[in-house]
């Protein structure tokens, strides 16, 4: 019963206590992972980017930046509505600019046309899909043919979490999550280690063959 509402929070979490521990949590645990998302995707000044599961917003705050260009776009998506809120408040500027535009919603059914993203990136994300191969193609749908994917994940921790039963199902295995990609139109999908801020984590690339 726990370890089900834990994985419940942490794949959409939600305004309560549990909720606020997590966000606190998230901020330290994720902000490596995120900024070299955005920093391995190399985002150019015209791109149109998308950043899966943003949470608190700390991958959109390293993204926008880089979106000089006028033609330029950062899109998000999160399925927490606690998230969405926290995300938003923090990006109200580039909200407000047109520069940056979030979704409350899932993933599996994004409000974004066919082949339109250059670039996605997220962290910490995948493993609550509830149908993999359902996220992977429907990410797939929406990038542009060429358009890269990076993925950052600390294994070590996630192993330790998998012991626990916080994870309900096979989905947070890097190879499982490879093979979706791979079953699902992407190209070029390779897992390499790498070490930032004394963090060694791991990032998956992924092309979108079309």
């Amino acid at each position: 019963m726990l370890t089900r509402k834990l994985n419940q929070q942490l794949a959409r979490p939600v305004k309560s206590l549990t909720g606020w521990i997590l966000s606190k949590f998230f901020v330290w645990h994720n902000r490596v992972l995120e900024e070299n998302a955005v920093k391995l995707v190399e985002i150019q000044p015209d791109d149109m980017v998308l950043e899966l599961g943003f949470g608190l917003g700390l991958g959109l705050q390293a993204a926008a930046p880089l979106l000089t260009g006028s033609r330029g776009k950062l899109f998000g998506v999160d399925h927490s509505e606690y998230m969405f809120k926290k995300a938003s408040e923090r990006m109200r500027a580039e909200i407000e600019s047109g520069k940056v535009t979030l979704f409350n919603g899932n993933i599996m059914a994004m409000p974004l046309p066919d082949s339109s993203v250059d670039k996605v990136y997220h962290c910490n994300c995948y493993y609550y899909w509830p149908d993999l191969k359902a996220g992977t193609s429907e990410v797939h749908r929406v990038m542009k043919p060429g358009g890269l994917m990076v993925t950052t994940l600390r294994l070590s921790t996630n192993k330790k979490v998998a012991l626990l039963n916080v994870f309900l199902d096979e989905n947070w295995k890097p190879e499982v999550y490879m093979e979706a990609l791979r079953a699902t139109g992407f190209s070029d999908v390779p897992m390499e280690n790498k070490k930032d801020k004394k963090i060694a984590f791991q990032t998956i690339f992924a092309t979108a063959s079309k």
